[in-house]
């Protein structure tokens, strides 16, 4: 087992408390009309089943007490002027980071290790990087910070069995089992092949339906398909 350990100035969060930041992250770029969000909005954004690792199933009393505890690091803020009390997250100026490199941040942990170029597809709703070297420009930043700002922020992985690329990690959770990782890694690669296939056989069985409705319309209506 290999533990890397960020430097003590990084401030170390919980798997939820990570949670609950990134998803303040995302919404306030994707859903920007409905940002800040209500804790009960917040709580279904940390819940919901597509573009997270883990799936996670949290009450609104743990995204409530993972919020008091960003607020205290200065990483969410409050605003209760209105009916409901609503969140939004500081994060960038909070632990003092470019834009580019936030929404990477946000986006590991969100979503897990991954590579460069998968982190590139991935922020495209939050950000658009040039390319991927653009990306892995950051990324080297983030690993290389120095020790007065609060040392390293992220970690470049070992290449898991089969992978072609090395895939990131973030370390604002504490030490990085490398190893375990690496597990997840090919085991992760091994099922989304099969999600792929799977996904690409529904995909073809909905067209040849769709084309069996419009020539069964064209031939109601009397024209060609």
């Amino acid at each position: 087992m290999t533990l890397t350990q960020p430097d003590s100035l990084t401030p170390c969060l919980t798997l939820i408390e990570a949670r609950v930041l990134a998803t303040l992250m995302e919404k306030a770029r994707t859903v920007p009309d409905s940002y800040p969000l209500s804790l009960n909005s917040l709580m279904l954004g940390c819940n919901q089943k597509s573009s997270r690792d883990p799936v996670m199933d949290l009450s609104e009393a743990d995204v409530a007490s993972a919020l008091e505890n960003l607020m205290a690091l200065s990483l969410v803020r409050a605003n209760a002027s209105g009916r409901v009390t609503r969140y939004e997250h500081n994060f960038q100026r909070g632990v003092g980071v470019p834009e580019q490199s936030a929404v990477l941040l946000g986006l590991l942990m969100l979503r897990g290790p991954q590579t460069a170029a998968e982190l590139r597809l991935n922020t495209e709703r939050w950000y658009k990087f040039a390319d991927i070297s653009s990306v892995e420009g950051f990324l080297e930043e983030l690993q290389d910070r120095s020790l007065d700002k609060g040392g390293p922020l992220v970690i470049k992985l070992a290449r898991a069995p089969g992978a072609r690329e090395q895939r990131w990690a973030h370390l604002l959770c504490g030490p990085v089992d490398e190893a375990q990782f690496a597990q997840s890694g090919s085991t992760r690669g091994a099922d989304g092949a099969a999600g792929t296939v799977a996904r690409i056989e529904q995909l073809e069985a909905e067209v040849a339906r769709l084309k069996a409705t419009v020539l069964m319309l064209c031939t109601e209506l009397g024209v060609s398909a």
